[in-house]
């Protein structure tokens, strides 16, 4: 094997669940947690760059906290919101096989638990200072998630993006409001089940079919057609750790060669087009072009591998991939269980899911694991396949955005729009008990330009939520329709 062949020399998970957060270890505490239960301390010092994904804690450069803890003089970077986690492996990955970096940690993980119950109990959750400290490097997306327009129309929390994805889904595959709610809970409700066989899973108790599909008290709808078991749940407590170093320095740290994870490949798209612009709101054509590329650079479609964890924020995300992958709809698509189940640290699912997929692929050496990420409304998609067999050709990797924007059609946003428009897809967002309170739609004018819209009639909201609305016309007035 090339001596500069990038390889997964170890990966460690951290999680606590503790209701006094006077007990409980702050964010960073959980990534060092996990560092050190990927790699023995020698390698850690002899880490030269760690890379981190922003979470909601207030560091300002976690990596530095880290560095200086297993004493290695390392260069850090911090990938904020709207970075591909990936990116931060791919980097890595990339820099190692070019002889550019010989060992890298990629880490991350939040206490966002901790800060909850602190706030119950009306006290503070410390987190160690840092003053005067910035990255050596922090990546930054260079363009928009949220359009104004959305933003108006009060289209802003993620729940709601995905919501109005999901009926644009159902729409487009012809199901009833009635066939698709079955549909999704019977998908979730497997993933609960990946999730209760899984020990780092935050929520390990499985939910059944009828639970998901029927709105109640513990579970109420939020926004339609998604209730609260539908999403992500971020209010967790977890942490995740790499160390990725060149297949040299693996055997001159007489690592066990056996034990090696490769990563064989990697895809990822950061074009970024927000949702309302999308000409057809189901579709992510980035997965499209990156399952090409894929299969293109490892010899084998994405979809083959035997072991995949499709990014699992929302449920209208999992089936898009799918889709576009042209996995079947009995597949297993999680190996952790995915984000409302096992834990959606706010910027670390991708890492979650690739500590678990390491475990996966040791247990079964000489099969291939397929990790994919989704940063913001699916707005930029990246594709990892891993394996315990080396690249036959040495690890590559290659950005689609440019055939992502040749396979993607934009509308221009109308924000001031008044008159007819045929909705594309739409949410009904709930409030706290569960009771509908608006209706947001994104729809297309005649003059095929694109707006967003809401309407809070009580009659028509609650109508929304068990009828099909999608394709209908309705009149709208800028922000607002009736």
């Amino acid at each position: 094997m090339d001596p500069r062949t990038p390889v997964l020399a170890g990966s460690g998970v951290a999680h606590q669940h503790v209701d006094d957060p006077s007990l409980a270890l702050e964010a960073v505490e959980l990534m060092a947690l996990a560092c050190e239960r990927a790699a023995p301390p020698s390698l850690l010092a002899r880490v030269q760059t760690v890379l981190v994904p922003r979470g909601t804690w207030r560091y300002a450069d976690p990596g530095r906290l880290l560095a200086e803890r297993f004493g290695a003089d390392a260069r850090t970077v911090v990938g904020e919101i709207g970075i591909l986690q990936q990116s931060l492996l791919t980097r890595a990955c990339t820099a190692i096989a070019r002889g550019e970096l010989d060992v890298a940690l990629v880490v991350g993980g939040e206490a966002k638990y901790r800060d909850l119950r602190a706030r119950i109990a009306g006290t503070p959750a410390t987190e160690t200072a840092q003053v005067g400290v910035r990255a050596d490097e922090v990546l930054t997306p260079d363009a928009e998630i949220l359009p104004a327009a959305e933003i108006a129309a009060g289209l802003t929390i993620p729940a709601a993006q995905y919501a109005v994805i999901e009926t644009a889904l159902r729409a487009a595959r012809g199901d009833t409001v009635e066939r698709h709610a079955r549909n999704l809970a019977e998908l979730w409700a497997g993933f609960s089940e990946v999730a209760a066989g899984n020990p780092d899973a935050w929520r390990r108790d499985a939910v059944a079919a009828d639970v998901l599909v029927h709105p109640s008290r513990t579970n109420p709808m939020y926004c339609a057609p998604y209730t609260k078991l539908h999403c992500s749940q971020w209010n967790v407590d977890q942490a995740s750790a790499f160390v990725l170093c060149s297949f040299e320095a693996a055997r001159r740290h007489h690592l066990d060669t056996e034990s090696l994870v490769h990563p064989i490949a990697a895809v990822e798209s950061n074009s970024m087009v927000p949702l309302a612009r999308r000409g057809a709101l189901h579709r992510a054509p980035a997965v499209t072009a990156g399952a090409q590329q894929l299969a293109s650079l490892a010899g084998f479609a994405p979809r083959d591998a035997e072991h995949l964890d499709l990014y699992s924020c929302f449920p209208s995300a999992v089936q898009v991939q799918a889709d576009e992958l042209g996995v079947e709809r009995d597949r297993e698509l999680t190996v952790t269980g995915g984000m409302t189940f096992a834990g959606g640290p706010l910027d670390n699912y991708n890492l979650q899911a690739l500590a678990k997929m390491a475990e996966v692929l040791r247990a079964e050496p000489g099969t291939t694991g397929l990790v994919t990420c989704i940063s913001g409304m699916i707005t930029k998609q990246g594709m990892m396949l891993w394996s315990t067999r080396p690249p036959a050709d040495g690890f590559r990797a290659v950005d689609v955005s440019d055939a992502t924007a040749a396979l993607t059609t934009v509308l221009d946003l109308a924000p001031d729009h008044e008159g007819r428009a045929r909705i594309d897809g739409y949410t009904v967002v709930h409030d706290r008990d569960g009771v509908p309170e608006r209706a947001i739609a994104v729809a297309t004018t005649p003059a095929g330009t694109r707006c967003v819209a809401a309407n809070t009639d009580v009659d028509i909201v609650a109508d929304m939520v068990t009828q099909e609305w999608v394709g209908r016309d309705i009149e709208v007035r800028g922000t607002i329709w009736r």
